[in-house]
């Protein structure tokens, strides 16, 4: 590939960019277990098939005078077994490298991206492809009808979907949300996680959301709020929860893109009298909803774009932008106590589905972060946790267990 291919960095990616860090690396793990073990070759030739349909990850960051940047590079990926931290650092300023990685253990593929590339849709439409191209080779005939691809143009794939569809020169105003309970206590040595993975059946779970008349995510919402307050300090018993819950625009808007294109809503509740999950769940629900319009969704959206084409901020060299940048994100950041991502039910062809027998991952965080993933009759929910005291998780744990749910729970384990 030519190195004369450069692109622009949409604005989300240039806030990871701005926030990356040695415990927060701004990177994700999506993982799709198979019902065999890996066969490390052909992995290897799985990937390299796999960037042919997707060759946006095949890039390397730059530093320009204003903004970073995107080239092409012709570094290509090494698959290796699965030898270090869950969500590494994937990019470091001038360091030649590639903001992706594939590596394998027992029957498990993991895709590791750094968040700048892509978001989870398109990422794990990537992981899909190559698991499609593994069973390929490893299966010789037994797929030729079978595709992962939607069908979308390069210039689709690569499209920056923000500038596509927001951006107004009428700025809205500013939001007037508080500061939320942020967990505290003693972080995890060296710049560590714990990674807790907690699988449970579909069936046990989902008839409680519907018997309550709401959605997965609030459920699981309303119940990591519980498991929050419990660890809250009686002094700090006012101080608002606030979940914040990414959304996948291609939702609302036809974007095809393979790179970022999602936004957040906050939901927010103060444990000021006694609530039962049941009333939690219904209010996060309809919270929720509240935000889910087009309408609320593209308000937010035009702010956040609008705000590079001001001319004082466009001429405002790289280093002082992404002071600024950092000084927002770290404001942005008190008033949220979790982000809770509802990666929602995986369907690849039925075909493939045969040889999976399950899809989990995690994101990076400084604080609390859960995914959710549903697969079949599997529920399961990655959580990235950054402090010693683990009590929100077990917290959490055991209100569904007392729940009647059958609950499995691995944990990563880490230096003390």
């Amino acid at each position: 590939m030519s190195s004369d291919n450069w692109y622009k960095i949409d604005n989300v990616a240039k806030v990871f960019l701005a926030t990356v860090g040695k415990r927060d690396t701004r990177s994700f793990r999506l993982c799709c277990t198979l019902k065999e073990k890996i066969d490390p070759e052909l992995l290897q030739q799985a990937v390299l098939s796999a960037i042919q349909d997707r060759p946006q990850v095949q890039v390397r960051i730059r530093r320009g005078v204003f903004w970073h940047y995107m080239e092409d590079t012709d570094l290509l990926p090494k698959v290796t077994e699965e030898n270090d931290r869950i969500c590494p650092l994937l990019y470091v300023p001038a360091k030649t490298m590639l903001h992706y990685q594939v590596t394998y253990f027992g029957n498990r593929i993991n895709l590791e991206m750094f968040h700048a590339l892509t978001d989870g849709t398109g990422a794990m439409e990537f992981l899909n492809i190559i698991v499609l191209d593994y069973l390929k080779l490893k299966y010789p005939g037994h797929f030729t009808d079978v595709t992962i691809h939607s069908g979308a143009s390069a210039g689709d794939l690569a499209q920056d979907s923000y500038r596509q569809f927001f951006g107004s020169k009428n700025l809205p105003g500013g939001s007037q949300q508080v500061k939320a309970y942020r967990l505290t206590g003693l972080k995890l040595p060296y710049k560590q996680l714990q990674f807790f993975e907690i699988h449970m059946p579909t069936a046990q779970v989902l008839p409680k959301a519907k018997e309550l008349k709401v959605s997965l995510t609030s459920y699981f919402g309303a119940l990591w709020m519980l498991a929050i307050r419990d660890e809250i300090p009686p002094r700090k018993r006012n101080t608002p929860i606030t979940i914040s819950l990414p959304v996948n625009l291609r939702n609302y808007y036809p974007s095809k893109t393979a790179r970022n294109f999602f936004n957040s809503v906050n939901v927010t509740h103060v444990f000021d009298k006694d609530i039962t999950l049941a009333e939690l769940a219904q209010e996060f629900d309809t919270a929720l909803k509240s935000q889910l319009t087009e309408e609320n969704i593209k308000k937010q959206m035009d702010k956040f774009e609008t705000m590079e084409y001001v001319a004082p901020v466009r001429v405002v060299p790289l280093f002082i932008k992404q002071l600024v940048v950092r000084h927002f994100t770290k404001r942005s950041n008190k008033k949220v106590s979790m982000v809770f991502s509802n990666m929602g039910i995986q369907k690849p062809p039925a075909e493939v589905g045969e040889y999976i027998e399950n899809y989990s991952g995690f994101c990076s965080t400084n604080t609390l972060f859960s995914t959710m993933f549903g697969y079949k009759d599997n529920l399961t929910l990655g959580v990235s946790f950054a402090f010693m005291n683990t009590g929100v998780v077990k917290n959490f744990v055991r209100m569904l267990a007392s729940d009647g749910v059958d609950i499995k729970v691995y944990a990563t384990e880490v230096i003390k």
